[in-house]
């Protein structure tokens, strides 16, 4: 139990919380994470999808990957597809699991306390220090720092207990593992019958495996059932029904992520892609400058709000724009019918136009404003400007 006043106590290990947790113990700072689970691996909803990039700055080892993707079919309403491929690797499949475990790992290595099965239930902001109870193993215990990130996952009751104001909208997430035949690539399906507002997926994992989720606002759950049932799944996915978990994922962003002595990074704070629900490389990015910006606060022991505010202006300026436009084209999209979306998927399909995306200049893996914002600009002079005429027309209509 808390021997010891920290430098920072992190709450919540998943990724962001545990990289900022081992970053901040490598810079010599005494550094304790509380997370409400038995172990960081335990009920993670993740299809764990991310860029080769991003899987090397967390610097963990591959055991933790499962497959390599450079190609994904896309699959219309009425099940026409069109497919995507590139030369190279676009994205690691990673043990989501496994993948959380090794960046714990790490950051104990590092020098980080872990506290497990303790359950956050206040915070409160002292003049001098950041009071954190906690109900540790079935005894209320009291924490005791100079600062706290909040890496909680989407839970706005503590955000907003603390008066930095609350992300209004999300979305729920379900995925299962089910039993495969004939999937070798990813597999992304756009339908609102089986997933209103946003698609469902088949990821393989292996040679007769695979993620099977659904993305919706509303009763994830049996969406997921809906589309293991659809036509879109006959013949591909055999065996019993799989064990279904759920999470929430919020869109659009906290109002303000920073305080006096706290920050508050990943799905916390909205740091999370709309177009893909995907809050890994966001999250990361959002770890990252929480770590450099605190790292620097604790040196100079200033610890303000004013001191911390430049984290929240140094995040919005790096993945800002990428969550409002994302933030955009999914609104648009969930006002579109099957009959719509099915006509964007016949025009990408004619004349080349998923060649020209994927051969843009603009297409990264994790930055999707530069070929929404590129398409845009391209529609000018070619035919795309009918996707966006369709997509902005009918999503109005």
């Amino acid at each position: 139990m808390p021997s010891q006043f920290y430098d920072v106590i992190v709450v919540g290990a998943g990724p962001a919380g545990n990289y900022a947790a081992g970053e901040l113990a490598s810079l010599g700072h005494k550094v304790a994470v509380l997370e409400q689970k038995e172990t960081p691996d335990i009920g993670i909803c993740c299809t764990g999808i991310i860029s080769p990039e991003c899987f090397d700055s967390f610097g963990v080892t591959p055991e933790v990957i499962l497959t390599r993707a450079n190609s994904a079919k896309f699959f219309s309403p009425s099940g026409k597809s069109f497919r995507l491929k590139t030369e190279k690797v676009q994205a690691y499949v990673v043990d989501s699991a496994y993948f959380n475990l090794a960046i714990a790992a790490k950051a104990k290595a590092q020098g980080a306390t872990y506290f497990l099965s303790s359950r956050v239930s206040d915070v409160a902001i002292k003049k001098d220090e950041v009071q954190i109870e906690a109900l540790c193993l079935r005894q209320k215990e009291l924490f005791k720092t100079r600062a706290v990130i909040l890496a909680t996952g989407f839970k706005p009751e503590l955000t907003q207990s603390l008066g930095m104001g609350k992300i209004k909208h999300f979305l729920i997430g379900a995925q299962a593992v089910v039993k495969t035949k004939s999937i070798d690539e990813i597999e992304v399906y756009f339908s609102q019958e089986v997933a209103p507002g946003f698609f469902a997926w088949l990821v393989p994992i292996s040679a007769d495996k695979a993620l099977a989720g659904v993305i919706s606002p509303y009763h994830a759950r049996l969406y997921l059932k809906k589309f293991l049932a659809s036509s879109f799944c006959q013949g591909k996915v055999v065996g019993d029904e799989a064990e279904i978990r759920q999470k929430a994922i919020p869109l659009g962003t906290l109002p303000r992520t920073y305080g006096d002595r706290v920050l508050v990074i990943g799905d916390a704070a909205g740091q999370v892609k709309p177009t893909t629900g995907g809050g890994i490389y966001f999250g990361h990015l959002g770890a990252k400058i929480a770590t450099e910006v605190l790292g620097d606060a604790l040196n100079t022991d200033d610890l303000t709000a004013a001191r911390l505010s430049c984290y929240q202006r140094q995040w919005r300026t790096k993945i800002g724009r990428e969550i409002r436009l994302g933030y955009w084209v999914r609104q648009a999209y969930a006002r579109l019918n099957d009959r719509q979306v099915e006509r964007i998927f016949n025009f990408l399909d004619s004349g080349g136009v998923t060649k020209a995306l994927l051969n843009s200049p603009n297409f990264f893996f994790d930055w999707h404003s530069r070929l929404i914002l590129a398409g845009l600009k391209y529609s000018l002079v070619h035919p795309l400007r009918k996707i966006w005429y369709l997509l902005s027309r009918e999503a109005g209509s």
